[in-house]
């Protein structure tokens, strides 16, 4: 909901309580307050947004998670609320003919790197242990508030991965691996220390669909850009570039986002039949088995 529309539904409901409240104490009130802040079962939204690829020839998959990254803040979630891991800085990479930007299409319309990314984990931090540290609240007390995942049990959460995978893995950096039990144990953990209400896992890899496998946590739904043995496909050549910027899966998930506001009615199972197969060139699936509603509500 708009920052306005609670601040106004908030004015109104303190006023239809002082009205009854001032002459006696009202036992309901409350109660009445703690029904409107929780009544939709959550108070705050964040994301979690990794980039597990380093070198050139990647770019495209810094571009997918900035321009996630430029999505979910255009929808109201603050840098506060968001954690973002960047295993590399194309922006400042010397082979970049357009430095201190990054874009996601050849008409380089959008800088999605612009004057207000925060990154999070860059670099050599972007790695399975601080992944899954961050996830599980098993941090250092040294570790900064901007590298902490400080939810609740009234926290959604967005998770978006994207890098090269295969059957049930995610490869960080060439250097190791995360596999879909790792991140199934730590959704685990994280239930289990109340640190979330509902999660939405999106993966855009090759075999995406595999890392989702292992999950059984409540209140996870789940979606991937390919099938067992399917690889993710890429999307738009910039000739000046000379590769790649984006990839199919994350285009048209971005595309449709485009149409969203904060005000919007639409939900998962409108995005999900969205998705246009002959675009995409593998097949996307979604897990909704864990979730606990259904995806037209």
């Amino acid at each position: 909901m708009h920052a306005w529309g609670i601040l106004l539904q908030l004015a109104a409901l303190v006023a239809a309580l002082s009205a009854s409240c001032l002459a006696a104490d009202n036992p309901k009130h409350e109660e009445k307050l703690r029904e409107f802040f929780t009544k939709d079962g959550h108070t705050n939204n964040w994301a979690v947004l990794m980039c597990t690829s380093r070198f050139w020839f990647n770019y495209r998959h810094i571009s997918n998670t900035l321009a996630m990254y430029r999505t979910v803040k255009r929808l109201g979630i603050p840098d506060s609320n968001i954690i973002l891991m960047l295993a590399d800085d194309m922006a400042c990479n010397p082979r970049n003919k357009l430095p201190a930007a990054v874009y996601s299409h050849p008409d380089h319309d959008i800088d999605i790197y612009g004057e207000n990314v925060e990154v999070d984990y860059r670099g050599y931090e972007v790695t399975v242990e601080n992944f899954i540290r961050m996830m599980t609240g098993r941090v250092t007390p040294d570790t900064p508030r901007n590298k902490r995942l400080l939810t609740d049990d009234k926290s959604n959460i967005f998770f978006y991965l994207t890098g090269h995978g295969g059957e049930d893995f995610l490869k960080f950096q060439d250097a190791e691996e995360i596999n879909s039990q790792d991140i199934a144990d730590a959704f685990a953990q994280m239930r289990a220390k109340r640190r979330y209400n509902e999660i939405l896992f999106m993966a855009d890899t090759c075999q995406a669909n595999t890392l989702y496998s292992r999950f059984k946590s409540p209140n996870v739904l789940s979606v991937g850009s390919s099938e067992l043995g399917q690889n993710s496909y890429s999307y738009f050549h910039d000739p000046e570039l000379g590769l790649t910027v984006v990839d199919r899966f994350t285009y048209v998930n971005l595309k449709y986002f485009e149409g969203v506001g904060m005000q919007s009615t639409k939900t998962f199972a409108d995005l999900f039949s969205s998705y246009d197969t002959k675009v995409i060139r593998s097949n996307p699936r979604y897990d909704s088995r864990w979730f606990g509603r259904r995806l037209n509500e």
